[in-house]
């Protein structure tokens, strides 16, 4: 088992504590490995009615995945990005189709990874300090963990507009979204959670009871924008919509897309439009291992961690360094499917 995650049954509560603070609790391969384990054990024990995952202490819920095992396996031959990946998603297809209710609480930043943990299951609860995104085209990489489902099915191309610019939602916006099922002040989550162990059945009634009503959600005064402008079939289109806009709304986002990867914008965009016909979970997960394989060795994406976090000058110089020089032809072979052998696989039913 890591250290980084906790394992705790509490009388017939399963509970799953992210222990990693130093990193905002960002997953690792064993921690994914060591959730997996517990949700398989719990899947069909009669002694465990739901489950929970939340953290212990720190500002965050989960920032994401380890990016710089990811950094330096991409420069190498990529296996154990593929490594990771693989259990990351397994973890993820887990808990989209797990029998027993699961509530995860997104108190504080949730980004990517964190993510992959929090939106497949049952319940999603954020608070006011909820900050969820995923902010991946600017490190060359894509929404993944899902990203091509989640964000494909929000209301008024919402999705596209999260895949490209990394915005942040806070605890109200995730609530009118969709993407949180309840709204909890972060003062009445302890008291909660222990109710919660104290009758873990009751578990959905318990939720609904602590939930308060959440401050309006600042996105609805952007949506009509957002619809207007991230609509269009090519990123090429969006970024001449937006300079087409004319307002200083606009303007911020597209200086924002301008920072961005090119390439991972391109990538992330067709994700999303793809995911929307996709109903099998695992079917997507196939299709953003396949992907995921190939990005993390792409030139882009270890640029992208090289200048925000290992070197940190922000400064990464993308290539191609636009989006007209992105060709489709790069873009299809990133989506080439894998083979049958190296091919992504989800844990067997029980």
């Amino acid at each position: 088992m890591s250290e980084n995650v906790l394992i705790l049954r509490e009388g017939r509560l399963g509970r799953i504590r992210l222990n990693r603070p130093k990193a905002i609790h960002a997953l690792t391969l064993d921690m994914c490995e060591a959730m997996s384990a517990a949700l398989l054990e719990w899947r069909s024990d009669p002694d465990i009615d739901a489950v929970i995952i939340d953290h212990a202490e720190g500002r965050g819920f989960c920032a994401g995945g380890d990016v710089v095992l990811l950094y330096k396996s991409g420069k190498e031959d990529g296996r154990a990005a593929a490594e990771f990946f693989h259990a990351e998603y397994r973890l993820n297809h887990l808990l989209f189709t797990y029998p027993k209710p699961v509530a995860a609480f997104m108190d504080g930043i949730t980004m990517g990874g964190g993510v992959g943990i929090s939106l497949p299951c049952t319940y999603r609860v954020a608070t006011e300090n909820t900050r969820l995104a995923m902010p991946e085209t600017g490190i060359g990489l894509f929404p993944d963990v899902g990203g091509g489902r989640y964000l494909s099915r929000l209301p008024g191309h919402v999705g596209e507009f999260m895949a490209l610019t990394g915005a942040r939602m806070d605890g109200a916006e995730c609530y009118d979204l969709g993407l949180a099922t309840h709204y909890v002040e972060s003062s009445e989550l302890e008291a909660l959670k222990e109710r919660i162990a104290s009758a873990p059945e009751r578990l959905q009634g318990m939720l609904g009871a602590a939930s308060a009503t959440p401050p309006e959600a600042r996105i609805a005064e952007s949506m009509p924008r957002i619809a207007k402008h991230f609509q269009h079939a090519t990123f090429e289109d969006i970024i001449a919509s937006l300079e087409a806009g004319e307002s200083d709304w606009a303007e911020n986002e597209l200086a924002t897309l301008r920072a961005k990867s090119p390439l991972s914008c391109k990538v992330s965009l067709r994700l999303v439009r793809e995911g929307a016909g996709r109903e099998d979970f695992a079917e997507e997960m196939q299709a953003e291992y396949a992907l995921a394989t190939k990005v993390v060795r792409t030139h882009d994406f270890i640029e992208g961690v090289r200048a925000l976090l290992i070197d940190k000058d922000n400064a990464p110089q993308w290539d191609p360094p636009t989006p007209e020089a992105v060709s489709d032809e790069l873009v299809d072979a990133l989506f080439a499917p894998l083979t049958a052998s190296e091919r992504w696989t989800p844990f067997p039913e029980s």
